[in-house]
């Protein structure tokens, strides 16, 4: 019983080291060597890339919104619509993990979502641009996947 009680709490813990979709946090380093890694990958490679850097981009933004720090939460939306921009370029049926990067695009999405109903009305027409643009290359990265 002792045993089982030491792994609940060791679990509690580790708990806030994680995103809301069971993703690790990534920190400023990470995120840059998240980056660069993506835009030196080859075309086949950088979809997926783009796609986890949106996805912690997003979380990013979410902790910056909940710390106060609308100004950079709002660069970091800039930034996703930036990253989800070259996705849109790099875009085509020899992407590899092309599945897992459109999954993770809809599960990004509906972080955002629920990120800009907490936002302030200042803050909506970001949200809105950006979730539209999230939207419209998820859409294009499931067609791509069935077009296979």
């Amino acid at each position: 019983m002792r045993f089982v009680l030491i792994l609940a709490a060791a679990a509690l813990t580790v708990v806030p080291a994680f995103a809301a979709n069971g993703d690790k946090i990534l920190d400023a380093q990470e995120l840059s060597a998240l980056a660069l890694r993506a835009e030196q990958a080859t075309p086949k490679d950088r979809c997926y890339l783009y796609a986890e850097l949106v996805s912690a981009m997003t979380e990013l933004a979410g902790r910056q919104m909940d710390a106060g720090d609308t100004s950079d939460a709002s660069a970091s939306l800039k930034a996703i619509q930036n990253y989800t921009a070259k996705i849109h370029i790099d875009l085509n049926e020899n992407s590899k993990k092309l599945k897992d990067a459109q999954i993770m695009m809809r599960r990004t999405a509906f972080r955002l979502k629920a990120l800009m109903m907490n936002a302030s009305l200042n803050e909506q027409p970001v949200f809105q641009s950006t979730l539209a643009e999230l939207d419209q290359v998820q859409s294009q990265m499931m067609l791509t996947v069935f077009k296979k």
